[in-house]
């Protein structure tokens, strides 16, 4: 160890050396403001004969340097990916050549030349002038063991897409997918709108908030755990239809599919039920598959997973009968159902009521989530668990709401909203009821939402979509850290 951080040390120095040399001569790279870039690699290479002999300049990071005396081969690396560079002595400003040599890799550098192809056949440019635009002091991950730690890879993301080219994949494809349901939701009439990140009140979800400090107002306040809540009072206010992709903040653990901030695309449709949410669930997903990735097939924590339009629709009911073995559809007693689940070794939460709703609820989390693999809407929730959603006309112990799960995964959740205000009222009430028995993760009475609701608000759908969880199964990921340019990491000593 001591040996290689020894050679690690003279790397530096040398670096350092020939930086300071570069200054004395006047030719401090870091005085450079700008280079023109005519092309970039992958452009060259997709249209290497219409561009053959042509004048260019490329500008990127030298990957790599082979020497040949008054020849030199090396690896550029930009934005789209790698080309050669040619560089002879007798073509180029001989001192400049010299001091090209010099160049460490890692360097980034423009480069004037014209586009060829070696003897070997491999597209090239052929440098007449190559210029130093940044001196890069500390090496890059050595070629062969590279860059492969998880930990330094997320803390380091910078090094890591330089020296994992196929880790942009996956931002690519994050952009893409992005920028795909933005056209999904405008094509549909939607309004993209921004609410406020700060708030006096943590509602709209059920999870524990960020608390920070406003000095002027000397006022604690709440990072936001949803946007349901500012989202519905435009839809008092009728705006009809509208969603907005930001980031969520929730003061939660850290594991392969949880960051404690993410970001969602949440949206609301007046006049709209939880089925239109599910035909926009399965719109977003199968067709961003389709146009990102070409096709309806992806692999994903290890199951091969069929994006093919037509999910199946399911309720939690008929869910629990069919995976866990209970017909909660022929129980009506609470103290029935409870034991229902006691049977198949269900225990409901300590500060639960012990209910039928609850019961059915935790059947399906503990017995059937883990074994929804294609794409499943569960349908039907209990009111206990779904204190903001619409009851169901035809059995008022369950609300129209829906789950979409994939692979074991909840990727979207929908419900048919709830508008009377004096329900909503009273289930506020039974969260403060929850919260003071111990359970922080509840709702909190918002008087002004309630006032929104007492104005008079449409029927209306309202769907929630995690994009982390999204791209993660568009880029075949099981860790959420993949698809995190920065994920929340715990400091080092």
């Amino acid at each position: 160890m001591a040996e290689k951080n020894n050679e690690l040390s003279d790397i530096l120095r040398i670096r350092r050396e020939k930086l300071s040399a570069l200054q004395a001569e006047g030719r401090d790279p870091f005085q450079i403001t700008k280079f023109t870039v005519s092309h970039h690699a992958q452009e060259i290479k997709d249209h290497f004969d219409a561009l053959e002999g042509t004048a260019i300049t490329v500008a990127g990071r030298l990957m790599s340097k082979r020497g040949m005396g008054k020849v030199s081969f090396c690896d550029l690396q930009d934005r789209s990916g790698r080309i050669q560079l040619y560089a002879r002595k007798d073509e180029m400003d001989a001192e400049a050549y010299d001091r090209f040599k010099k160049y460490d890799i890692g360097d980034i550098v423009g480069v004037r030349g014209e586009v060829f192809r070696t003897q070997r056949g491999e597209m090239s440019v052929r440098a007449k002038e190559i210029t130093l635009l940044s001196k890069s002091l500390l090496p890059l991950p050595e070629k062969f063991h590279g860059l492969t730690d998880v930990e330094t890879r997320c803390r380091q993301r910078y090094v890591d897409l330089i020296v994992n080219p196929e880790v942009k994949r996956n931002f690519e494809i994050r952009s893409k997918f992005i920028q795909y349901v933005r056209r999904f939701m405008d094509g549909r009439g939607y309004m993209e709108v921004e609410t406020p990140v700060l708030n006096t009140l943590a509602g709209g979800a059920a999870a524990r908030p960020f608390i920070t400090h406003h000095n002027t107002l000397d006022i604690d306040m709440y990072m936001r755990i949803a946007t349901e809540l500012p989202l519905k009072r435009l839809i008092v206010g009728g705006l009809e239809r509208v969603y907005e992709i930001g980031r969520i903040f929730r003061n939660e653990g850290m594991d392969n599919r949880h960051n404690p901030e993410f970001t969602t695309i949440e949206l609301y449709e007046a006049y709209a039920d939880f089925h239109d949410m599910m035909d926009i669930a399965e719109g977003i997903l199968s067709g961003a598959a389709k146009e990102i990735l070409g096709g309806y097939q992806v692999t994903w924590q290890g199951q091969n997973i069929d994006l093919t339009p037509g999910w199946r629709r399911l309720t939690m009911v008929d869910a629990v009968r069919e995976y866990a073995g209970v017909d909660f559809g022929a129980v009506t007693d609470d103290a029935e159902a409870v034991a229902a689940a006691g049977a198949i070794g269900v225990e409901l939460a300590e500060t639960a009521d012990k209910t039928w709703g609850n019961a059915l609820y935790a059947c399906f989390d503990q017995k059937v989530e883990e074994k929804l693999i294609q794409p499943t809407f569960i349908t039907m929730y209990p009111v206990e668990v779904s204190p903001l959603t619409k009851r169901s006309p035809a059995d008022p112990r369950l609300t129209e709401r829906f789950e979409l799960f994939i692979c074991r995964s909840e990727m979207a959740n929908a419900y048919s909203e709830l508008n009377d205000p004096i329900d909503q009222r009273a289930r506020f009430e039974k969260q403060i009821e929850l919260r003071e028995r111990g359970d922080d993760e509840t709702e909190m009475l918002d008087e002004d939402f309630l006032t929104a609701l007492e104005y008079g608000m449409p029927p209306t759908g309202g769907l929630g979509m995690g994009i982390d969880r999204c791209v993660m199964l568009l880029t075949g990921n099981d860790s959420i850290r993949e698809v995190l340019l920065f994920p929340t990491m715990r400091p080092l000593d």
